[in-house]
């Protein structure tokens, strides 16, 4: 590690941890928007099924704290959120949504917020929703994932930023995106396109924060596994598309978050897939917490233990010298 790095790596485990009554008073910004925004694949590559119309839906009266979600993704993009002072690091998130739509802010522009406040360069992944029609489903969102961490490392000039150190992160159904990624990140699902899928695709390092991972009816998130396998699918079809039982040792570091009383997504999706990283010595850091429900992301864990988890994965990626 170089002087400088090891400053930085200094300087990040020394963050200061934000009291819970300040957690509790802060209001994510209306209107939060991105630098830029750059699309996945290029003009005419991907035909969006017939009828198949994208819009963003307000879920929030409260002027103050903006909760939209996208439907219908025909545009599978990244959002860019550019810190003032790039330190050379870039995280991708892949929002949850259960397979029906993607969320904006709560899970994407809050915490890119809080990132690039702390010079990391976000991307938020609006990827494509497997139930919408897409030939092949199952596989849109992993195909761009691959394609976002490809993209991202091409970027690497323009915006600034090391190409390896690009992680990965993802909530609920963005964090079934996110260990598929762990575990299938060479998996042939797309034809390549240009010089950019000629680029590694496998993250530097991958958090999943409450996340859907497996495809077995007994723990499964029903609503993301129907859309994503359908609803009678074969015994191959739900190995495959589970990744507790895809693991590798060649794959990225991982960092779990979940909270023991969630009763969306049951914490078992997290438990088993520690278990399976372990079971082969991979790298895998976990965090149970007893409190904190489903989809808290920074503003429903206000007053809990679990508000902790930010500065958690903070120093996690500062361990695995990516911030």
């Amino acid at each position: 590690m170089t002087v400088g790095r090891r400053a930085l790596l200094t300087a990040s485990l020394a963050l200061p941890l934000a009291s819970a009554a300040a957690r509790a008073a802060w209001t994510r910004p209306a209107g939060l928007t991105p630098d830029a925004s750059v699309m996945l694949w290029s003009e005419g590559h991907i035909e969006p099924p017939a009828g198949l119309i994208e819009r963003v839906v307000q879920r929030s009266d409260d002027p103050n704290a903006s909760d939209r979600m996208l439907e219908g993704i025909t545009r599978p993009r990244l959002d860019i959120f550019r810190p003032a002072k790039p330190n050379g690091a870039a995280v991708i998130l892949a929002p949850g949504g259960g397979y029906r739509y993607v969320v904006v802010d709560k899970e994407g522009y809050e915490l890119a917020r809080w990132l690039t406040a702390r010079g990391v360069t976000v991307y938020v992944l609006f990827y494509r929703l497997p139930g919408d029609g897409w030939t092949n489903g199952a596989d849109v969102p992993l195909a761009d994932a691959q394609r976002a961490v490809r993209l991202v490392r091409s970027r690497a000039k323009t915006d600034r930023i090391d190409p390896a150190r690009v992680a990965f992160g993802g909530f609920s159904a963005g964090g079934q995106v996110a260990t598929s990624l762990l575990t299938r990140f060479d998996a042939k699902v797309y034809a390549p396109v240009d010089a950019v899928d000629a680029l590694a695709a496998r993250p530097d390092a991958l958090a999943a924060i409450y996340p859907v991972v497996s495809m077995d009816p007994a723990i499964a998130h029903a609503m993301s596994r129907e859309k994503l396998i359908g609803a009678s699918p074969d015994a191959a079809r739900e190995k495959l598309y589970s990744p507790e039982r895809n693991v590798r040792a060649d794959q990225p570091p991982l960092w779990l978050l979940h909270a023991e009383d969630d009763e969306v997504v049951k914490v078992e999706n997290s438990v088993r897939l520690r278990e399976a990283t372990r079971g082969i010595g991979a790298p895998v850091e976990t965090h149970f917490f007893e409190r904190g429900g489903h989809g808290f992301g920074l503003m429903k864990s206000a007053g809990l233990p679990v508000a902790i988890w930010p500065e958690l994965l903070w120093n996690w990626l500062a361990s695995h010298e990516i911030v």
